[in-house]
């Protein structure tokens, strides 16, 4: 068992390397060579960039997983093709993507595209808050 990060956007990267060292667990950070870091991860951390382009780090994510592993990603579309390859798929704030509710949060998001292609305005994802932190994360601590 490993853990992926879609680390492109991810806010809990640190805790996640906190909590996989507690359980010997290999962490892979997938990201965007767009977003390059010099940051120095203990070994047990491997980084894996891909070019840039749309879904390039989703595409590696899917090609890297296996049964049992635990993805973290805020990706609805990513987590979908995740959920037949039997692995645990997370979002950054803690809840599970299941094959009970990929088709319900697929589907708003579609027709929040909708709405914006038409010119409405819709709301984005609320911003990860010191609480969110706390709550969500802080066992890491």
């Amino acid at each position: 068992m490993k853990i992926l990060i879609d680390a492109d956007s991810s806010p809990v990267i640190s805790e996640v390397i906190s909590l996989a060292e507690k359980y010997g667990l290999q962490v892979i950070l997938v990201s965007s060579i767009a977003h390059y870091s010099n940051e120095i991860y203990p070994d047990f951390v491997e980084i894996v960039y891909v070019e840039k382009g749309a879904d390039q780090a989703d595409f590696k994510i899917v090609q890297l997983v296996n049964k049992g592993d635990i993805i973290i990603t805020q990706d609805y579309g990513l987590a979908s093709l995740l959920l037949p390859k039997d692995c645990y798929v997370l979002h950054h704030k803690g809840s599970q993507y299941t094959a009970k509710n990929i088709d319900q949060l697929l589907h708003n998001r579609h027709f929040s595209a909708m709405q914006r292609k038409s010119g409405q305005r819709t709301k984005g994802p609320k911003p990860f808050t010191k609480e969110d932190r706390h709550y969500r994360v802080g066992f890491c601590n």
